[in-house]
């Protein structure tokens, strides 16, 4: 166990608590004060900071490890799955909107499963256009967490702007993995 290994456990512990701060009824929908969706919001930005930190600190200490390479692409789709489940029950965000995210999570993990057994695994790497989606969908949860304005801006209306804009780069970027798939879907595994 190292530190970023310890941050990305971290993460997915945030996981239940940003549910359940969300969807329990608090008296007053306050805790310590705050608004609880001010807590989600938080709390899911505490997330979006340790999935970059625990890959920023994997490499700068190098203690890069194949349980961390596994366990932070979990971690990642857990705390957003979480979110947009959330979000959903609470009519915050479309179900195609959730449908295309979640849908595409679950078939770019196979797929990236199925290329590393044929070993091409380098082959559907993260890409640029991956890199988009995640920090439109990591912008847009927490103004749709928080859903009321902040500093003039309505939070709700700039975060399912953002959350669309998400579900196009997601359904995008998993064409772009399908088709550097594409010529290896003849290979026998």
């Amino acid at each position: 166990m190292n530190l970023p290994n310890s941050l990305t456990i971290a993460r997915m512990v945030l996981v239940p608590l940003l549910v359940v701060v969300l969807l329990t009824e608090f008296e007053g929908s306050r805790i310590a004060g705050m608004p609880k969706e001010f807590v989600a919001a938080v709390i899911f930005g505490v997330a979006s900071i340790t999935d970059w930190l625990d890959g920023y600190l994997a490499r700068r200490l190098n203690q890069m490890s194949a349980f961390g390479a596994f366990l932070d692409p979990v971690a990642d789709k857990l705390i957003v799955v979480a979110a947009l489940l959330a979000l959903l029950y609470l009519n915050r965000v479309d179900m195609i909107v959730a449908l295309i995210i979640v849908g595409r999570e679950i078939a770019i993990s196979a797929l990236r499963e199925w290329m590393a057994k044929v070993g091409q695994a380098k082959s559907v790497a993260v890409a640029f256009i991956g890199k988009l989606k995640t920090v439109a969908q990591m912008v847009a949860i927490p103004l749709l967490l928080y859903h009321d304005a902040l500093f003039g801006i309505d939070c709700q209306w700039l975060g399912t702007v953002l959350i669309n804009v998400a579900a196009v780069l997601t359904a995008m970027s998993m064409l772009y993995y399908l088709r550097k798939a594409l010529p290896y879907a003849s290979v026998r595994s």
